[in-house]
């Protein structure tokens, strides 16, 4: 099947990864390194949906599966470009342009485990009021003062760092 070799338009994606299938079978290409036949992924995807074993699957179950991979979402993302698929083969693979959607995928690797910051925060906010409020010398305006400015801080540093990684849509900047 000929790829479309235009880029993706938001709402094309979003069309795309409407579909749980069709981010499965995304997902599930970008883990085989090599081609896969069209049967066996039709397999892994009908055993995903089912929440079952390959080998516990019914023959409707797979038929299912294979026939809506067949006749729709294979041949919409290998027109979009993001699979390659050769229906007279049945082998199916992930295609170069995939890595165009990424970041659509909300995959968050990369991302800072800001609730650990915000329970270490947390932690050391409680030892900050026990002291004070033990009369360890520790003033109580003064310990408020900094737990909610280091809170304050702490979201601001956060709000930023997020609004860098993603900045607004071309739609919404002048």
């Amino acid at each position: 099947m000929e790829q479309n070799n235009t880029e993706l338009s938001r709402d094309r994606v979003f069309d795309i990864l409407s579909s749980p299938r069709r981010r499965y079978v995304l997902y599930f290409l970008r883990t085989e390194p090599n081609p896969i036949q069209l049967t066996d992924l039709a397999e892994h995807v009908a055993a995903w949906e089912n929440d079952t074993t390959v080998e516990e699957l019914s023959t409707q179950q797979r038929k299912r599966v294979y026939v809506s991979l067949y006749q729709t979402h294979l041949p919409k993302l290998a027109e979009s470009g993001l699979v390659e698929y050769d229906e007279d083969s049945g082998e199916v693979s992930i295609a170069q342009k995939a890595s165009e959607i990424d970041p659509y995928l909300g995959d968050q690797e990369d991302e800072p485990p800001w609730y650990l910051f915000y329970l270490g925060l947390a932690a050391v906010s409680l030892v900050l009021v026990a002291a004070s409020l033990a009369g360890l010398g520790i003033a109580e305006g003064i310990t408020a003062v900094v737990v909610v400015g280091a809170f304050v801080v702490l979201t601001v540093v956060h709000t930023v760092y997020r609004r860098r990684q993603r900045p607004p849509p071309a739609e919404f900047s002048e």
